[in-house]
């Protein structure tokens, strides 16, 4: 076990994608028993390089005792009604709250609102001034194509938030239901999920879709 390598961490990570078990990182356990939560590891000869989400620690291959991967259960597929009427759903919000704003969008698009209060919790922290480096606004975190794609204006909190509600029942509906996939094309795209027939190999999207799935299940799933 002590010889368990950076790429066989990541195979395992993505065969418990693909058998419904989302691995987020791992646990280093010293032969103290103290255990250090890791998104990754390597070997190097005796020495041991642990990554974690503040840096880089080194420790001695002796030290190590064995490697655990951190893993928790894929929520169960999400059932996704009609949504409400256009009329409906287009009339003026009656709250200005981030908050308020995400549940009447996930009510108006059928969706469970844990999930989608889970989604812009870790997307923005509900910020309606959050930009990404790579461009995507507001508390949806909508990329400037895609908010042209659906016709809104993504500076507008009330239309960001309903986009991203509609977009994530797209997806939920593209995908069965599934939340693995329909939240990492949400972070990814399609494309990327297609590819890969699921969640795609990237950190960034793993960790993405674990944080948000960690909240919603925590939340109950409702």
């Amino acid at each position: 076990m002590r010889r368990t390598s950076f790429r066989l961490a990541r195979l395992a990570a993505l065969l418990g994608a693909a058998t419904g078990v989302v691995c987020a990182g791992e646990y280093v356990v010293l032969d103290t028993g103290f255990r250090i939560h890791a998104d990754s590891h390597e070997v190097l000869g005796d020495t041991v390089r642990v990554h974690t989400s503040t840096g880089v620690i080194e420790l001695s291959a002796s030290s190590v005792y064995s490697y655990e991967a951190e893993e928790y259960q894929t929520p169960p597929p999400v059932s996704v009604p009609a949504p409400v009427a256009a009329v409906e759903r287009q009339r003026p919000a009656k709250s200005s709250d981030p908050r308020q704003l995400v549940r009447e969008a996930a009510e108006h698009a059928g969706l469970p609102p844990s999930l989608v209060h889970s989604l812009a919790a870790v997307e923005s922290g509900f910020r309606p001034d959050a930009v990404s480096p790579k461009g995507a606004i507001g508390v949806m975190q909508l990329m400037p194509q895609t908010a042209r794609a659906m016709d809104v204006d993504p500076h507008d909190t009330a239309q960001n938030i309903e986009a991203g509600a509609r977009l994530l029942r797209e997806l939920l509906i593209k995908y069965n239901g599934d939340v693995v996939k329909a939240l990492s094309a949400y972070n990814a795209g399609s494309g990327a999920v297609d590819r890969h027939k699921g969640m795609p190999p990237y950190p960034e999207t793993q960790e993405y879709v674990y944080k948000v799935v960690k909240t919603y299940l925590k939340n109950g799933g409702k």
